[in-house]
């Protein structure tokens, strides 16, 4: 497979110009994740959780703490209510998104992303000749990255609280220089949703993916014990979804979901991804007191498991395989 370095045209670009659609947004199953199907359930069941109750809550049989581990241990996510950021300011990244990217093409190049790095203006991040393309415009942020700060780090600590493990179990992995971005997500509308996925499926490969949704489109979709969900709308919820490296910290009880991103043929759709991820030069690895004769340590230790990640999953290949014991 041979490795190449030119940026594709953003997707915006091709459907304000009517290009004719590129033979590499096609999805091609490859037999794991199935075709793209609209008709899938409604995750009705996907775990809702109060997240001012969850931070008071010390106890692992506190009924938010015993929630929160069974949306992780089942789900590998769940709707945060009550986490603490305005509306109002909800509401207004939710319009600033919407205006940057009806900005005039010009305006958007200045932040355009350079072909060697993940931030700025662009989209699908190209490293193969014949990597498939996903139908989505990013824009890496970071000053939004303030507001979710203290939900991470509250989250962590409840995560463990749940496990029965000192609180800090998943800080101190976590390391002394964690990161949190931000990605702006566009996906315009797309003349052939049943061919063209706007994120192929995949797990995430870092720590805590906390996402703000399109407020009246639906897009995101789960994989759930082979089968796929859509994910509803909850328009001030926050959707909160556990990384590789949290599985592996976990040594397997909380799960990464597979999940993607649709199209949709007449409504352009915005949603704002944040991204925690540990210190790259912090080794992670199963919590030592999750390990026992019941459950064995599924993964090795490895530092900065995000650079092996992207090569793997623009292969439609599974990440965290590569780290099973």
């Amino acid at each position: 497979m041979s490795e190449v370095s030119s940026t594709p045209k953003p997707v915006q670009e091709l459907v304000e110009n009517g290009d004719e659609l590129p033979q590499r947004y096609i999805w091609r199953d490859n037999g794991d994740y199935g075709a793209i199907d609209f008709s899938v359930p409604l995750a009705t069941e996907i775990p809702v959780i109060d997240f001012s109750l969850l931070v008071s809550s010390k106890s692992a049989m506190d009924p938010e703490l015993l929630k929160l581990r069974s949306a992780l241990s089942s789900w590998g996510c769940f709707q945060a209510v009550n986490h603490g950021i305005e509306i109002s300011l909800v509401d207004q990244v939710r319009k600033l998104s919407r205006e940057f990217f009806h900005l005039p093409k010009g305006e958007k190049q200045k932040y355009a992303r350079p072909t060697d790095d993940f931030e700025g203006y662009g989209n699908d991040t190209v490293m193969f000749e014949n990597q498939p393309l996903d139908w989505v415009d990013r824009d890496m942020l970071y000053d939004y990255t303030a507001k979710v700060r203290e939900i991470e780090e509250q989250l962590l600590k409840a995560m463990a609280r749940s496990l029965s493990l000192p609180e800090d179990s998943f800080v101190i992995q976590f390391g002394e220089q964690p990161s949190i971005s931000a990605r702006f997500n566009y996906y315009p509308p797309c003349a052939r949703p049943d061919a063209v996925v706007g994120l192929k499926p995949h797990t995430d490969g870092l720590g805590i993916t906390i996402l703000l949704q399109d407020e009246q489109v639906e897009g995101l979709q789960l994989l759930k014990d082979n089968q796929w969900f859509r994910i509803p709308i909850m328009p001030h919820a926050l959707v909160v979804n556990l990384g590789d490296q949290l599985e592996i910290m976990s040594n397997g009880i909380f799960k990464s979901p597979v999940h993607r991103a649709l199209t949709n043929p007449t409504r352009e759709r915005n949603t704002l991804a944040m991204f925690c991820t540990p210190d790259p030069a912090q080794e992670i690895g199963p919590v030592e007191e999750l390990i026992n004769d019941k459950r064995p340590r599924a993964f090795k230790n490895i530092k900065n498991y995000a650079a092996s990640y992207f090569y793997y999953y623009q292969q439609g290949k599974s990440p965290i395989d590569a780290v099973r014991v």
